[in-house]
């Protein structure tokens, strides 16, 4: 009777989670430097309910993740979230491209950041 979700960085192996978690992975962007963390093989353990989440640092990092969605066919199976990058990219021109390419992705702040700034949780 519980909802359980699983915020990941996507570099670790999901296959043995359970299909009822709600998984948020995310695919790490060339401009975070992680790129090569990326676990492809994950999105064949994401489903509808699933989220995937990409933190974009600038218009490079924005087509990447275009060209991702697209190459791996993500829009129709499950939620695309773009999260502008909190101190090299402004929200704002995030949801421009967004509107302007007419994509079908949800835009997210990175809240922890305006609340408590660049600081590693405890």
């Amino acid at each position: 009777k519980y909802k359980v979700s699983l915020e990941t960085s996507g570099a670790i192996d999901l296959s043995q989670v359970d299909r009822r978690v709600m998984k948020v992975m995310d695919l790490k962007t060339p401009g975070s430097g992680e790129v090569e963390r990326n676990l492809y093989e994950n999105l064949n353990f994401i489903h509808e309910h699933d989220e995937i989440k990409f933190v974009i640092c600038d218009r490079d990092d924005y087509e990447w993740s275009k060209n991702i969605i697209e190459k791996k066919g993500l829009i129709n199976r499950c939620h695309i979230l773009f999260s502008p990058e909190h101190e090299s990219l402004e929200a704002h021109q995030l949801a421009k491209w967004i509107l302007d390419d007419k994509i079908n992705v949800k835009l997210q702040i990175q809240l922890h950041k305006y609340l408590w700034g660049n600081v590693p949780g405890k």
